[in-house]
């Protein structure tokens, strides 16, 4: 049986503002393929804890490890070019800009490639974003149109078609769905979970339809992640009350 080696690992990771402790000494690892959820209080530290292992914030202390190799992203645009992406709450889409723009937003297709003078093929980008929303089910009868008319969950789901474009190694949520709409909102769940089987994935949530799709869940609580464990082990300590924080997981340093 082979044993997978963890392709993130996260030791001692802590940043402060100032006097205010976001996050103290976070230990955690995630293997390959594996899905990980971050629970927590809103204002427990989950989105920093995400923000600094993306390089959307740098550590005051602290080291992560990928692929055995330890590394300090600069930003979130150096951790995608090692094959991590981010996909925030606010989903950072360009909503004076159509489709394709933003599906293909920094990996533009070009007919001359002259730098910033380069001449866009518009219609390859629009006939390959039309091919990438086809597999998520979203309609959109204008693809010239821009994103600020749209509904959430379409801008939802234009924002899952550049992730699926992109094809990242790793994948970082912060709380997926939560600019969602009634209409779309099953939809959007739906094509997260079949495209995002067989890949690794880190996402901070408090819906419970998201927590099925969970191998592990770590807890953070006051700026620390107090424990991270199985899903059905963390979740069983957690309904009956159990203090997590006398549970050190399994390879993390005391």
């Amino acid at each position: 049986m082979t044993i997978l080696q963890p392709v993130l690992r996260i030791r001692n990771l802590t940043k402060h503002y100032g006097g205010v402790k976001a996050l103290t000494g976070a230990e955690f690892e995630l293997k390959p393929g594996e899905h990980a959820a971050i629970v927590g209080d809103n204002g427990a530290g989950k989105s920093t804890f995400v923000r600094l292992i993306t390089g959307a914030e740098q550590p005051n202390e602290g080291e992560i490890t990928l692929d055995d190799k330890r590394v300090m992203f600069e930003s979130p645009l150096d951790a995608r070019e090692q094959g991590i992406e981010t996909v925030y709450q606010t989903l950072a889409l360009a909503e004076d800009l159509d489709v394709p723009a933003n599906i293909f937003l920094g990996r533009e297709i070009t007919r001359l490639n002259l730098g910033p003078l380069s001449v866009l093929n518009h219609r390859a980008m629009r006939e390959k974003s039309q091919e990438m929303l086809s597999t998520t089910g979203v309609k959109i009868q204008d693809m010239s149109e821009s994103l600020r008319g749209m509904s959430g969950g379409q801008r939802q789901l234009v924002s899952l078609a550049r992730l699926m474009l992109r094809d990242p190694a790793i994948v970082f949520m912060d709380e997926p769905t939560a600019t969602r709409d009634q209409n779309t909102e099953a939809r959007v769940i739906l094509v997260m979970r079949e495209w995002l089987r067989g890949r690794t994935l880190l996402m901070s949530t408090h819906r419970p339809q998201l927590l099925e799709w969970a191998d592990l869940i770590a807890v953070i609580d006051s700026g620390q992640c107090v424990a991270w464990g199985p899903k059905q082990e963390m979740l069983d300590k957690l309904s009956r009350g159990i203090d997590v924080n006398t549970t050190k997981p399994q390879g993390a340093v005391a």
